[in-house]
């Protein structure tokens, strides 16, 4: 009984661990959520279809890419094939979780690949490397918030959008480019890290002067992936951590 006691307080407290964690991706992920449901009325969307949306696909930039190929009236299998490429890095993502997360049960796992973001992976795989266990209550906590928030905005977004301000002109856009840049930077210490960073950059530059939008992610993600793969650690100059 006592066991099961500790069991729960500890769960409780990873849990709010988690959710504190969770709060720079909440405010920095707003203007994104309101901004996407502004843009899906302006598309055609109902305000409940914008809900819809960020609710079953939640993915911020693959919404974006959809709501205007929808609105475009493109081949719906052009609309899907630029969504994958928006959303292919998440399958690289889920390769990398799914090591931290095998002990898990399957139902869980299941909602843990589906609350898994960019600021998902990362601090949960710095967690990892720390160390330390990668829990269910810690990960739900580090998650559920940003998908309830994203949710709600979007569908605030979508009702109040025409009093939205130009988010461009308040400089509020580049909150979350912000977050991502101190996000990789948390990874400055690892094997790798600079060399992997260049030629992941370099690549996605280049891909989208060719190429174009959306490729340009997954294709810069992928370089980077690659040449972890071909060099070895020890040509990054430094040392893998304990």
């Amino acid at each position: 009984m006592a066991t099961d006691v500790i069991s729960e307080s500890g769960a409780k407290s990873d849990f709010w661990q988690g959710v504190r964690l969770s709060m720079p991706v909440v405010v920095a992920s707003a203007p994104f959520a309101v901004l996407f449901g502004a843009l899906a009325v302006d598309n055609g969307f109902s305000v409940f279809e914008a809900f819809l949306m960020s609710a079953l696909v939640y993915g911020g930039a693959s919404q974006m890419v959809g709501i205007q190929l929808f609105g475009q009236h493109v081949a719906p299998w052009l609309i899907v094939l630029s969504i994958f490429a928006v959303n292919f890095r998440h399958v690289l993502y889920s390769a990398g979780i799914g090591r931290r997360i095998a002990h898990w049960p399957v139902v869980q796992q299941a909602l843990g690949y589906f609350i898994l973001t960019d600021p998902q992976f990362a601090v949960a795989e710095a967690r990892a490397q720390s160390g330390q266990t990668v829990g269910f209550a810690w990960y739900l906590g580090l998650g559920l918030p940003v998908y309830v928030f994203w949710v709600i905005e979007s569908a605030l977004g979508a009702l109040f959008g025409k009093l939205i301000p130009d988010t461009h002109a308040l400089g509020i856009d580049f909150l979350l480019p912000i977050y991502f840049l101190g996000l990789v930077l948390g990874f400055r210490k690892r094997p790798l890290w600079l060399p992997v960073v260049i030629a992941s950059a370099a690549a996605s530059i280049v891909a989208y002067k060719t190429v174009g939008s959306p490729w340009h992610v997954s294709i810069g993600a992928i370089a980077g992936v690659l040449l972890a793969v071909i060099l070895p650690p020890h040509h990054s100059g430094v040392k893998a951590r304990p």
